[in-house]
């Protein structure tokens, strides 16, 4: 028996609700959703042709301080929105034992992306980075597994640099969301 969140169906807000009432980061969000581009029709058509569909349904937990979201949300919701599959955001501080059924590396990292159906059964879920930009992070947490260690905190300044690096300061990055989430969206 998989993952359910039935009961977290309609209890979200809608992406521009979230987009209005953050708090933080609003300016780089929107930025970086001004900046995203299709730079592949097949993938655009593949987003396209998901309209058929009318049992998905997404959820995305998030808050408006973490850089994660500000970075990759943009991207989800421009793929998602061209679905026409409902989307919600649960915000994580509202639903934090959601949250703590999708643990990232043991911890609470967003986004996470939920594709559920009708019935709120979890097909997929993707977060919280693309792969590439993630490695960094999941080889942290299996080499300094001693969160007391003396170069726990140095070693985690570096992996967090990594992090920034590999995202980089253009928008290849969101390529890599939208392929990820092709890929998800391809399996369910």
């Amino acid at each position: 028996m998989g993952k359910n969140v039935a009961s977290k169906l309609g209890k979200g807000i809608s992406p521009q609700q979230f987009i209005e009432a953050m708090t933080k980061n609003q300016d780089a969000f929107k930025d970086w959703g001004n900046r995203f581009e299709w730079t592949n029709a097949e993938d655009r058509e593949f987003f396209e042709s998901i309209n058929n569909r009318d049992d998905l349904r997404c959820l995305i937990i998030a808050a408006d301080w973490c850089g994660d979201v500000v970075r990759n949300v943009p991207v989800v919701f421009k793929a998602l929105e061209l679905t026409g599959m409902p989307v919600e955001v649960l915000i994580m501080e509202q639903h934090l034992e959601t949250i703590d059924e999708f643990l990232t590396l043991g911890g609470r990292s967003i986004p996470v992306v939920l594709i559920v159906d009708t019935g709120g059964a979890v097909l997929g879920q993707w977060g919280p980075r693309p792969t590439y930009v993630q490695e960094p992070m999941v080889a942290f947490k299996q080499a300094n597994t001693d969160r007391e260690a003396a170069d726990y905190q140095e070693n985690l300044t570096a992996t967090r640099q990594e992090i920034g690096r590999r995202y980089g300061d253009g928008t290849a990055y969101q390529q890599l969301i939208i392929s990820e989430l092709r890929e998800l969206l391809a399996s369910v």
